[in-house]
């Protein structure tokens, strides 16, 4: 399936939080740019010295007593631009995607058909 087709299936929400990329000891403070129930959209950071053999853990801060920490692993790389889908989330980081995403459409039969394809996947 291509990045567009997942993109379909998966409304992305336009969000801005106190985002944090890692990976083994590096960190990066980057800019989040979309998210959704599968995975993000952030700005590049500069440097950008990942190794891209290996996943990566985002943390994205809802506020300070709370985040969604998802391990993610890059999907495509543009010249300002990186694009990670989700590769595992705990229960409560769901819960609190779940309804971030949930209050951000419109359409609550969309986040349930969303749901639906999240775990068929």
């Amino acid at each position: 399936m291509s990045d567009h087709d997942e993109r379909r299936r998966f409304q992305r929400i336009d969000f801005d939080a106190p985002t944090e990329l890692r990976q083994v000891e590096k960190r990066w403070p980057v800019k989040l740019l979309d998210l959704s129930l599968k995975g993000l959209l952030i700005e590049r950071p500069e440097p950008w010295d990942a190794d891209l053999s290996q996943d990566f853990d985002a943390i994205i801060h809802l506020d300070p007593q709370t985040a969604v920490h998802m391990q993610v692993e890059l999907r495509h790389e543009e010249p300002t631009r990186l694009g990670f889908v989700c590769l595992y989330i705990d229960l409560d980081s769901m819960s609190h995607l779940h309804r971030l995403v949930e209050l951000n459409l419109a359409d609550s039969t969309e986040m349930m058909r969303e749901l639906r394809e999240l775990i068929e996947d």
